[in-house]
């Protein structure tokens, strides 16, 4: 369209160039033919002040202003049309892309879906997928052995504790999870409109703080306010990451799942015991690496615990903390950070939030050198 508009002027502007003279600085005012005579009155446009014989215009005085006549100065041309506006703001429709923040979305006074409850409602069959899937979790609970509903202080990552944190870090990146997919489908359903990522962290939070009651009604367990503070904290991970530029491209956080003597053990302390979560600063997201090798790793820093099954306690094996450094291979990006397919998009997704094992070399504060 602006191609087109720059071709109609220059057009016009070519055919009036055209039919301007040469040198009119030399021409002396008389006609190159006979000028006709235009009578003193005329009835269809009124009487003219003079009678004119010859084209000299500098003998035709300037028109009367006229009240009719537009009025077209650059201040008036200047003054935009007032917008359209209702409770949330404009309600001019917006460009997609036209004006987009560093971190991709739409702001809020331009945005579709503006509100919590309205960006919530575009994601109406996923929430109702994660409700029956945490309500499969917490239903057989009901036919157990249970007691009054009840709070419980389960500590942070002390050895005295069941799990030595990892539970605690399970709660954190599971509500991550949960609000990065979340973001993921309500950044397409908005149109990436400005807030998307703070509803998917409060609607992550808020579904884990209610599954979290299911574990106040338990015998050995309790509400725990450590679970609902990690919660909170992988929820706010979330938006950080999907909000600040640049960060979701530099930033990760992810879990490792070391298999044992039956691959994969899925609940428990068992469960716990293969688990190992990291943060990761990821070489593919500096401009200056992302032409190099360098741009397929990642430097990572994590914790796990050992030793703290039941069974090593009545041995009276003492439970050890676990923190780690290391150099991990970013395999989304090895092998799909050049795909535009929806599954080469997926895999990098998944790969985003988990570190395969025996892809990393590691440090152990414990002194030991190796992959676990």
């Amino acid at each position: 369209m602006r191609m087109g508009s720059s071709s109609g002027f220059a057009l016009a502007l070519a055919i009036c160039l055209s039919a301007t003279p040469a040198r009119a600085d030399e021409w002396d005012g008389s006609p190159p033919f006979s000028a006709p005579e235009i009578p003193v009155a005329d009835t269809a446009i009124g009487p003219l002040p003079i009678t004119v014989s010859k084209w000299n215009l500098v003998d035709i005085p300037a028109p009367a202003p006229s009240s009719a006549l537009i009025d077209l100065t650059p201040a008036t041309l200047a003054e935009p049309p007032e917008e359209a506006t209702d409770a949330y703001g404009p309600t001019q429709p917006f460009s997609p892309g036209s004006r987009l923040d560093g971190s991709g979305h739409i702001p809020r006074a331009y945005a579709p879906y503006r509100g919590v409850f309205q960006q919530a409602g575009t994601i109406r069959t996923e929430l109702a997928i994660l409700f029956v899937y945490m309500g499969a979790q917490s239903i057989p609970k009901l036919f157990k052995k249970t007691a009054p509903f009840h709070f419980k202080d389960e500590g942070w990552f002390g050895k005295d504790t069941a799990n030595i944190g990892m539970d605690k870090l399970t709660h954190a990146f599971n509500t991550y999870l949960i609000a990065d997919i979340l973001h993921a489908r309500l950044h397409r359903n908005t149109q990436g409109s400005e807030g998307d990522a703070v509803t998917a962290g409060v609607l992550a939070a808020g579904v884990m703080a209610l599954n979290e009651i299911s574990d106040g009604i338990e015998t050995d367990s309790g509400y725990s306010m450590q679970d609902i503070a990690m919660n909170l904290t992988g929820a706010t991970l979330s938006v950080l990451r999907n909000t600040v530029p640049g960060l979701k491209d530099k930033f990760a956080f992810k879990i490792e799942i070391m298999p044992n003597e039956r691959i994969y053990s899925h609940v428990g302390k068992k469960h716990y015991a293969q688990q190992r979560f990291l943060f990761a600063l990821k070489g593919a997201g500096f401009e200056g690496l992302q032409r190099s090798p360098l741009r397929f790793l990642d430097l990572q820093i994590g914790y796990y615990a050992t030793d703290f099954l039941n069974s090593d306690r009545a041995k009276g094996i003492e439970p050890k903390r676990h923190l780690f450094f290391g150099l991990g291979l970013n395999l989304g990006e090895l092998l799909f950070g050049r795909s535009e397919s929806r599954f080469g998009k997926a895999a990098y997704s998944v790969l985003d939030h988990v570190q395969l094992p025996y892809t990393s070399l590691r440090v152990d504060t414990r002194g030991d050198f190796g992959h676990w």
